[in-house]
């Protein structure tokens, strides 16, 4: 029987994927650099994507680095101003908040994860969270999830992964962690075949969830 549950933040419970493949491009455009979004999606997957195809152009490190604050503001007006909202997630939690221990495993800055959280109730459901500082490799390496369990005190087979990137299954699989992905339009051309279960919405994981065997 599953008794914790560990969510991926953004795409699953926040639609902020693609607002950030946004702002990237649009400071790449501020230099006069095209984003190809298709390699972005190859990229991601192995957590690379915003500068990975400025880097193999030769754009210097100094010049990326500005960018990157560049970037970071753009995503964080996007945040502000975006509607960012997954419908059914609030009511979903609190279905399965009734059933389940639940933690996010996040590789969100601090920063833009306290903005996100700013007006919203989804960490009532939560014992804790996770973002990019508290580890030192990110997913695809299992470490993350390996913490969550760490800070739950459970076990794998106790445990299972929520997630809509490749990238994060990965991450999962890698832990030894059951992962159901959620689908995401934006993350829709990444390879899911190592996934326990997929979701058309957020809404079904309560039933999936209880179908998983230890």
């Amino acid at each position: 029987m599953k008794k914790y549950i560990l969510f991926d933040h953004d795409g699953v419970l926040v639609d902020t994927e693609f607002w950030f493949y946004k702002a990237g491009e649009r400071a790449l455009a501020d230099i006069g650099f095209i984003l190809d979004r298709d390699q972005y999606l190859r990229d991601m997957t192995e957590g690379m994507a915003t500068w990975a195809q400025a880097i193999a152009a030769g754009i210097d490190e100094e010049t990326i680095s500005r960018q990157r604050e560049v970037r970071n503001a753009y995503y964080q007006e996007y945040l502000r101003t975006e509607d960012i909202e997954i419908d059914g997630v609030l009511e979903t939690l609190d279905v399965l908040a009734y059933e389940y221990r639940m933690g996010i495993i996040t590789t969100s800055k601090p920063d833009d994860f306290a903005l996100i959280h700013k007006n919203r109730s989804i960490l009532d459901y939560m014992e804790f969270y996770l973002a990019r500082d508290d580890y030192a490799r990110a997913k695809p390496h299992p470490e993350p999830y390996l913490k969550g369990l760490q800070r739950f005190g459970a076990i794998s087979g106790e445990t299972v992964v929520v997630e809509d990137s490749s990238r994060g299954l990965n991450s999962a699989v890698a832990a030894g962690i059951d992962c159901i992905v959620v689908a995401n339009a934006f993350t829709a051309s990444h390879d899911f075949s190592k996934a326990t279960a997929k979701v058309a919405t957020i809404r079904e994981l309560p039933s999936t969830i209880r179908d998983l065997k230890t």
